[in-house]
């Protein structure tokens, strides 16, 4: 005699949300690990001149940035109102810049060495003095591609 079974429907079990906060959290805290709001600190008075023909630098990873300005208020009574050169988060001589670089360069995978670039942001009053200084100093650290950093001018 032949036994009737009754069809029961194939559906799949329902997926667990139970551990789902735990995974929030722990994509929030590897976030917060992880993230880096900001390199350093600007410490100089930058007015950046304005050009129209401008390139965008691809990897900002291999870009050495170098701030020439006069101090902010902040920073006047210690260090004075003469432009000041600023390598990353501190104020600097013109002997700094080849350790800088250095430190810099440790940081990169031996394959993008070369494609280092030294940014120069300079204050529009800035003489051309410390600017000649600064670009004597990064030619004798071999540092020979040179990025001068400018505004957007906008046309009216």
């Amino acid at each position: 005699m032949g036994r009737f079974e009754k069809k029961r429907g194939k559906t799949s079990p329902e997926v667990s949300t139970a551990s789902l906060p735990d995974i929030v959290f722990m994509l929030l805290f590897f976030f917060m690990v992880v993230t880096v709001m900001r390199d350093a600190e600007v410490r100089v008075e930058i007015n950046t001149p304005e050009a129209t023909e401008l390139t965008k630098l691809e990897k900002k990873s291999l870009v050495n940035f170098l701030l020439i300005g006069k101090p902010v208020k902040k920073y006047q009574a210690t260090y004075g109102t003469k432009p000041r050169l600023q390598l990353g988060d501190k104020f600097a001589n013109l002997n700094e810049i080849p350790l800088f670089l250095e430190k810099h360069k440790a940081t990169l995978p031996e394959n993008q060495r070369q494609g280092i670039t030294s940014s120069l942001k300079i204050d529009g009053d800035v003489t051309m003095g410390i600017v000649a200084d600064v670009k004597t100093a990064l030619r004798k650290a071999n540092q020979l591609k040179v990025n001068y950093s400018a505004g957007k001018r906008v046309d009216n």
